[in-house]
């Protein structure tokens, strides 16, 4: 994503998101616009890195009163952009709930909490518990890489290491298997062991998981809870182009 604004000729186009204007460049996408004027839009699938996905739907908004995803709905002029109301934040919180629920996250024993895009958007859309029965699903942890666990029992299937494995390393030491509630993330190898791989811990890969699916061997809690990113500050206040 363009990290600036491209003006050629008189005032930037722009839309307006919950009432206030943002201006964005030809091609823009509304999430990539409004993410660089420090407009909060809550996503995990999303990486300002990568082309849009669209997997994860949080990151619904309203475009002129019909539902679009902020993520591949494409910025244009005069546009009427809703994100921050009850009826959305309540989709967006019945979505993380879902997540909850169809993996294992216990967060109190997580070694990414505090820096856990999934946690810290359930704290900013006010999730107070997963409401639905949870699944349990029986997902193994491989810890057969030298440098790198991989935990598969807090997958969201974002595909984030999917597309940096592919695009960036070049080696496609991921991809998504199965279809519906079955689907899974998969390692590429014969025996599907990550050790079994070329994957290496200064890959894209190995630092691209918003949750705590892909970890680093032996630098669990280097950084003390209390400590780390969204125990600084809420998500909604470090997006870019956000003064606070």
């Amino acid at each position: 994503m363009s990290r600036e604004l491209h003006q050629e000729g008189g005032a930037w186009p722009s839309f307006t998101l919950d009432g206030e204007e943002v201006p964005f460049n030809p091609g823009d996408t509304i999430l990539q616009a409004a993410t660089r004027v420090g407009r909060y839009i809550p996503h995990l699938c999303w990486h300002p890195d990568f082309p849009a996905h669209g997997s994860c739907r949080l990151c619904s908004v309203k475009v002129n009163g019909k539902p679009a995803g902020a993520c591949t709905a494409k910025a244009s002029a005069g546009l009427d952009v809703e994100s921050d109301t009850e009826e959305l934040n309540g989709h967006r919180k019945t979505l993380l709930q879902m997540l909850f629920v169809e993996g294992n996250h216990f967060c109190p024993s997580c070694e990414k909490s505090g820096n856990c895009l999934l946690q810290a958007t359930a704290y900013e859309m006010g999730m107070e518990g997963p409401h639905f029965e949870e699944f349990y699903p029986s997902r193994p942890v491989d810890a057969s890489h030298p440098d790198i666990l991989l935990d598969l029992n807090r997958c969201i299937l974002c595909e984030l290491c999917v597309r940096a494995s592919r695009d960036v390393d070049g080696k496609n030491v991921f991809a998504i298997g199965g279809h519906g509630i079955r689907a899974h993330l998969l390692v590429n190898s014969a025996s599907g062991r990550l050790a079994d791989t070329a994957m290496a811990l200064d890959d894209r890969a190995a630092h691209i998981c918003p949750v705590g699916v892909i970890l680093p061997k032996r630098q669990g809690f280097v950084t003390p809870i209390g400590q780390r990113r969204f125990d600084a500050k809420p998500v909604s206040e470090q997006v870019e182009g956000n003064p606070s």
